[in-house]
């Protein structure tokens, strides 16, 4: 996968220029990813295994076994399951708008009471919902994400809606007036559907996020990743897994390292630890928030929603970075990846 195009640092620097880049466009940012309704359940340490679930991953079900797994936890007594709006790169999104930037989402969801729901409540954080698509086949994805006492999270995802979307359905229509497009990793697993994205975003001159999601996905698609990054992407995130697993060492720094060699921005973050940043040769390490978390649910799609809010207001690597932890810090005190109006606020305040 190739493509002629700038050289990546060139595109990156916009986002670290003293007055932060020159937006021109109707939206500052698009996102791109599997739209999902987000089931939030707190369940016992146990669980995940009990259901032949490895903890901490994400694993693919169909519409069947996330009915059982839900009769399950309904059998279990578990006091709540939380509804809200999911997906990796729409979580971000939803974060900038609420930060006050311009936002759009790309992605497909079911002409159902679930896709009434996504699309009510994302036009409620001022996403613009223009460029969703839309089925009556097809029920709108769901992710029940299980959170086990010490906060870790083991999802299972029914793609539904989300996982129809496909290559014909994307037109370089769908990026313009955009000035940054946030890709999440798991469109990587449709290999037409991602290259279709790249390049429609690329036509459209957008600059590439690329969140690499998870390390399943980087484990599926090490065949194209390095070119992929190298060809198209300006800003990769990653976390420490995700890292490890693309450059096969358990080094956070070698991680770092090795994502900054084929594009412009990386960035891999360490949970509690903080993060680690690289831009060519300038790097930053950046502290967590000192907060009790309850739910990592979104942790690290807040964290790029800050980090890309630096980015767009001109601040410097490691500001964008502690941007990035003061919003992540906020979502993991909560259940799920909705942040209270209040708190958005607040975090607003912290920001200025």
């Amino acid at each position: 996968m190739t493509h002629d195009r700038q050289s990546a640092p060139e595109i990156g620097g916009k986002f670290f220029e003293p007055e932060g880049p020159a937006v021109t466009s109707e939206f500052h940012a698009i996102g791109v990813g599997s739209l999902m309704v987000d089931l939030v359940a707190n369940v016992d340490d146990d669980f995940p295994s009990r259901i032949g679930r490895a903890k901490g991953g994400m694993e693919l079900v169909d519409s069947a076994k996330m009915e059982s797994i839900l009769s399950g936890l309904k059998a279990r007594a578990v006091d709540e399951i939380v509804r809200a709006t999911g997906g990796s790169a729409a979580n971000t999104i939803q974060g900038l708008a609420r930060l006050g930037l311009k936002c759009t989402l790309l992605g497909k969801v079911g002409a159902d009471d679930d896709g009434a729901f996504y699309r009510h409540a994302v036009a409620d954080d001022s996403v613009d919902t223009t460029r969703l698509k839309s089925t009556d086949a097809t029920p709108t994805g769901r992710c029940l994400c299980l959170v086990t006492p010490d906060t870790e999270r083991t999802m299972c995802t029914d793609l539904g809606a989300a996982g129809t979307l496909a290559a014909g359905e994307v037109d370089d229509a769908d990026f313009q007036n955009c000035a940054y497009a946030h890709i999440e990793g798991y469109m990587l697993f449709n290999r037409d559907l991602i290259r279709r994205i790249l390049e429609a975003a690329v036509s459209a001159g957008c600059a590439i996020g690329l969140d690499l999601a998870s390390f399943e996905v980087v484990e599926a698609n090490r065949d194209l990743l390095s070119d992929m990054l190298e060809s198209y992407i300006d800003i990769v995130y990653a976390n420490e897994d995700e890292a490890a697993a693309f450059c096969g060492l358990r080094d956070p720094a070698a991680g770092l390292a090795a994502l900054a060699r084929h594009c412009a921005v990386a960035a891999v973050k360490l949970g509690t630890d903080g993060a680690l940043l690289q831009r060519g040769e300038e790097t930053a390490t950046v502290k967590a928030e000192p907060v009790t978390a309850i739910d990592t649910t979104g942790a690290g799609d807040l964290w790029a929603s800050g980090f890309l809010y630096g980015c767009f207001q001109g601040r410097d690597l490691g500001t964008c970075g502690a941007f990035g932890a003061i919003v992540g810090a906020e979502v993991v005190q909560v259940s799920g990846a909705t942040i209270a109006a209040d708190r958005w606020m607040l975090i607003r305040e912290r920001l200025a």
